[in-house]
């Protein structure tokens, strides 16, 4: 087996992310779930471009998260990938020890490598980068709403004081003047940074046109760290260099049926918005962390309240809560306790809707997707056409407990339009 990029993803919703722009750029591609202990998968095998292994590493102790990255690098290592991509998400978000350095610095050590990049740049998403600094929208990332993420608040937008404060070898730029410029005079820059001493380069992107002059100038290196923007511009470094054919049915998926489901659990602003947008048109229930806390069956509530009515339509179960809410609860339950509870409780849910005959299901926010797609025991994701820029439809490789092919969404807390929960569906293929 070889692969043209071996991708390793430090949450579940930005490896499909990542997975669902590499499929747009013509990319086949598959998502697995954690680290194949099998040397090969079946799967991956048929006529696959890319893998992106997806972790669960972003807030994980530092130590661990090194580890579980670098057992992801050796399986793509023996797969044969000709490159590597270690993906982030687009708002840099971490903590002040990690874990985008210390990985990606274990990644290039393990590589035998001395120099990479750093560019979580998605401008289809409103994530640029100018002079260093990382905008979301027109606001620096320290004045938007990650500046109240409960747990990677983000307080500064200077993306190389960040870097630099989490790894060890000096921090560079590679500013707009030179990007504009074209693939070699990036390259340039980069083997001038590297001479100096440096081992990694913030890139500064304000267009996708820039991020496919970032991927033409990556071409050469064995690591590039990102968030899924430059997506764009690798598959074009391949086919420059004939290894990767034009294909236009990357995005195909096996037709899937059943009955369809929301499950959202983060707290972003936009999950915020697509959750009251459809709570005007579709039944919604809350799960309520103090009852969980308290020990009532709010699992059990959920679904007896869900079988009644999922006939009608898609239905929508969340704990999506304004800043000032999940503060409270935090306050009385504390953070790691309040998270673990509503995350068990979504992917209980979860695997009791598909029980009940739910095959298409969309599941919003990072951590909620890796409670979820673990709980029902998804090794891996054929990934297909997307919805919103940064999020695909998937189809699971195994199939569910009735024999049925489960197609998922995997949304990213800050991704999506407002009616995002409501167009979905059409992008699906309907089985017979």
């Amino acid at each position: 087996m070889t692969i043209l990029l071996g991708c390793i993803a430090d949450d579940f919703t930005g490896a499909t992310d990542l997975a669902g722009m590499l499929v747009k750029a013509g990319m086949r591609t598959v998502q697995l779930i954690g680290v194949p202990q099998e040397p090969a998968v079946a799967d991956v095998d048929d006529g696959i471009d890319a893998v992106v292994v997806a972790l669960k590493s972003r807030t994980a102790p530092v130590g661990e998260a090194v580890a579980e990255s670098l057992d992801a690098l050796r399986w793509l290592q023996q797969a044969g990938a000709r490159q590597y991509y270690f993906k982030y998400c687009s708002t840099f978000d971490s903590t002040p020890r990690g874990n985008i350095g210390p990985v990606a610095e274990a990644l290039l050590d393990a590589l035998g490598s001395r120099f990479t990049i750093a560019c979580p740049a998605f401008p289809a998403n409103g994530r640029t980068i100018y002079k260093g600094h990382l905008f979301v929208g027109d606001l620096l990332l320290s004045d938007s709403g990650m500046r109240d993420h409960p747990v990677t608040p983000m307080s500064d937008a200077n993306l190389v004081r960040v870097l630099q404060a989490q790894a060890k070898g000096r921090v560079g730029l590679v500013d707009h003047a030179d990007v504009q410029k074209g693939g070699g005079a990036i390259r340039s820059r980069f083997q001038a940074l590297e001479s100096e001493g440096y081992r990694f380069a913030v890139v500064d992107a304000l267009s996708d046109a820039d991020l496919l002059n970032i991927g033409a100038a990556c071409a050469g290196l064995p690591l590039v760290t990102a968030g899924s923007g430059l997506a764009l511009g690798l598959p074009q470094a391949f086919r420059r260099a004939g290894l990767l054919a034009e294909s236009g049915a990357a995005d195909a998926l096996p037709p899937t049926g059943g009955l369809r489901a929301v499950i959202s659990g983060s707290c972003s602003i936009a999950t915020q918005g697509q959750v009251a947008r459809m709570r005007e048109t579709h039944p919604a229930f809350r799960v309520d962390p103090f009852e969980l806390a308290c020990g009532g069956d709010v699992v059990g509530a959920a679904l007896d309240w869900a079988a009644s009515r999922m006939d009608k339509g898609p239905v929508l179960v969340y704990a999506t809560a304004a800043p000032e809410e999940v503060k409270a609860v935090q306050a009385q339950l504390g953070a790691a306790q309040a998270g673990s509870l509503i995350e068990t409780a979504l992917a209980e849910i979860a695997r009791g809707l598909l029980e009940l005959g739910v095959g298409q299901l969309i599941v919003a926010g990072g951590e909620t997707s890796g409670a979820v797609v673990k709980a029902l025991g998804i090794t891996g994701l054929r990934i297909g056409p997307e919805i919103d820029p940064g999020v695909p439809w998937t189809v699971a490789i195994s199939k569910s407990s009735n024999g049925r092919p489960v197609a998922l969404a995997l949304k990213s807390g800050n991704f999506g339009t407002r009616d995002f929960f409501i167009k979905a569906w059409r992008f699906l293929q309907p089985s017979d």
